[in-house]
């Protein structure tokens, strides 16, 4: 055989083995805690060996393989199975280097139109279309809004020419998944891309405050290394298999990259140390280039599994996973949002599984001063009637026959074994109440959201446009608050937005000090506050608390505000003049004192 005829026979045995080794690991689970995490990590080894092997073939063998009709699209082909493991990677570990990888071979793909000329091939066009959605997700999930918009265009007219030159071929699918890019983008692109949601020592580290941070001793601190994350709403702005809710608490756990944010404008890829030209026909991809763009000097990020609307059985499966596996003085952080209800029409089904239907107050507004004399009678009864923990319950999928869509805070309670932080978010969010005082061995921490939002104007409560207003407040908290009081927060008011900024940093610099030196401060919280994203969010749940708490600009009632359990001091209550003053020069700063009420 001659070296002609042998280069290409062992190019395409090299991709049909690697194609083999792909199919194995395609359905595993992308979060950590699907199946057998050491297997699966065995699994996803050797499919980057294989395509590794084959891709620094095809950079050897380029002359030759071109001249035996290798073809554009087989190069971004590969590229694309690459870029796709590189994600799943980063899914199943939360490694910024993954992520970064999975860019950096997606963009070299777009740069030189490997796909290009698929107008003449359906199957190629499909893969292009594939390649087009994975791309999205990556750089939306990178935030380079530059590059997001330019693929949103390109995707755009790619389907449209798809109908036009594949009459005989439904293109309805494809259609959905635009409308939703472009659905989720408008919501996204609402948010000023002038701060990251991940964690950034510039902006989310205080100087004031930070000696009293590092002194801050506990009798036990707790690591953050594991989250769960879900939510289901109808209608929900979702692209794939990420919500808009997920994906903002998906990167409010997470280190902001050093550098990566300030690139708003796609990152030329580079070969050899030089740039490339994307004009020839090009397999040489810097492997390595995500090396250059990541500080070694951050933690890891925590680990966290997004799942999308999975049944109840999956979830507390995850849950299960992850409370077994977790390290000794560590925490869990559990989030959930979605719709509730209070359980009225499953009274027998609660007779029949044997639990008491006796109805105490699940609905009544908390009373903190019964959590102090840790009675909790609203919550569990001296008798150990935990009817109430399996009375109500939030809706994890569309279908409202009960079963595996139900989720009960009782179905929590055997995880709280373990430290675990919970965020509700749910117009039922109140009814997980009952958990404090029911946990079987460590007190949980919990953020419950009001059952209702609030908006100075009514067109902002549309969820399926916005996303959940207590989670905005956790995640983007200077523009829940311009959302709040219907002021338009825009590129055109770059200085209002600075000195809006500089106001919250002052207040999060307090109230960081006071809860590091506060002699009033839970345990529950104390063990947490060393750690930075679990310290952040208790920061932005004071400024939360107290904005909607002193907002008047609707009917008062406990539906309309937050609850945090165990109470956190009352020196950061919003009636405290540590709060309340950081609260009033925002205020003052926007002119809309008429939406608040300041008084005792």
């Amino acid at each position: 055989m001659s070296t002609e005829d042998v280069v290409p026979k062992t190019f395409h045995a090299l991709v049909e083995r690697a194609e083999r080794k792909f199919a194995r690991v395609r359905d595993i689970p992308l979060h950590p805690y699907g199946g057998s995490g050491l297997e699966n990590g065995h699994f996803f080894h050797k499919v980057f060996k294989a395509y590794m092997r084959l891709w620094k073939y095809q950079q050897k063998n380029r002359d030759k393989l071109v001249e035996s009709g290798l073809r554009r699209w087989e190069i971004g082909e590969i590229s694309s199975r690459i870029g796709q493991l590189y994600f799943s990677q980063y899914l199943r570990t939360s490694e910024a280097r993954f992520l970064f990888e999975s860019y950096i071979f997606y963009e070299a793909i777009f740069n030189r139109k490997y796909f290009e000329g698929s107008s003449r091939d359906r199957g190629v066009r499909f893969k292009e279309l594939r390649f087009y959605a994975r791309f999205l997700m990556v750089s939306l999930i990178l935030n380079h809004k530059e590059m997001v918009k330019l693929l949103v265009e390109k995707f755009t007219e790619l389907v449209e020419d798809s109908k036009a030159n594949f009459r005989g071929t439904n293109f309805k699918e494809w259609k959905l998944v635009v409308q939703e890019i472009v659905q989720f983008t408008k919501a996204d692109t609402a948010i000023l891309n002038i701060k990251p949601l991940r964690y950034c020592a510039m902006f989310d580290s205080y100087p004031a405050s930070l000696s009293y941070v590092s002194r801050f001793h506990a009798k036990r601190l707790l690591k953050f290394q594991d989250a769960v994350l879900t939510s289901y709403h109808k209608n929900e702005v979702k692209f794939a298999e990420l919500t808009l809710d997920t994906f903002r608490m998906l990167q409010c756990l997470e280190w902001e990259p050093s550098g990566s944010f300030y690139q708003n404008h796609p990152v030329e890829s580079r070969e050899n140390g030089n740039m490339s030209d994307h004009s020839v026909v090009s397999g040489l991809i810097d492997i390595n280039l995500a090396a250059d763009m990541l500080d070694p000097t951050l933690p890891s990020n925590p680990k966290k599994a997004v799942l999308y609307r999975p049944s109840t059985t999956q979830l507390i499966s995850v849950i299960a996973t992850v409370c077994e596996g977790l390290p000794p003085d560590s925490v869990m952080l559990i989030y959930l949002s979605a719709p509730g209800d209070t359980g009225t029409d499953n009274t027998s089904e609660i007779k029949s599984s044997g639990v008491s239907s006796k109805c105490a107050r699940s609905n009544a507004p908390y009373n903190h001063h019964e959590q102090n004399n840790g009675l909790c009678q609203n919550h569990v009864t001296m008798n150990g009637d935990s009817s109430q923990c399996f009375q109500n319950y939030l809706w994890l999928g569309p279908s409202k026959n009960g079963g595996s869509n139900f989720l009960y805070p009782g179905d929590i309670i055997p995880f709280t074994r373990r430290p675990t932080f919970m965020i509700i978010d749910s117009d039922n969010s109140h009814a997980f109440k009952v958990l404090h005082g029911a946990e079987k061995g460590e007190p949980a921490a919990l953020f419950l959201s009001p059952q209702r939002p609030s908006f100075k104007d009514p067109s902002d409560t549309d969820m399926a446009q916005n996303g959940s207003q207590f989670t905005f407040f956790l995640t983007v908290p200077l523009q829940a608050f311009c959302q709040l009081v219907g002021f338009n927060l825009s590129n055109d008011v770059l200085d209002m937005y600075n000195d809006l900024e500089s106001i919250i940093s002052a207040a999060f610099s307090e109230w960081e000090k006071i809860l590091c030196t506060s002699t009033s401060l839970d345990l529950v919280w104390a063990q947490l506050v060393s750690d930075p994203f679990l310290r952040r969010l208790i920061l932005r749940f004071i400024f939360c608390r107290a904005v909607l708490t002193l907002f008047c600009l609707r009917e008062s009632g406990h539906q309309y505000l937050p609850v945090c359990i165990p109470e956190l001091p009352s020196i950061v209550s919003p009636k405290s003049e540590a709060v309340q003053s950081y609260i009033i020069r925002l205020v003052k700063h926007l002119e809309v004192a008429d939406c608040f009420s300041f008084h005792e």
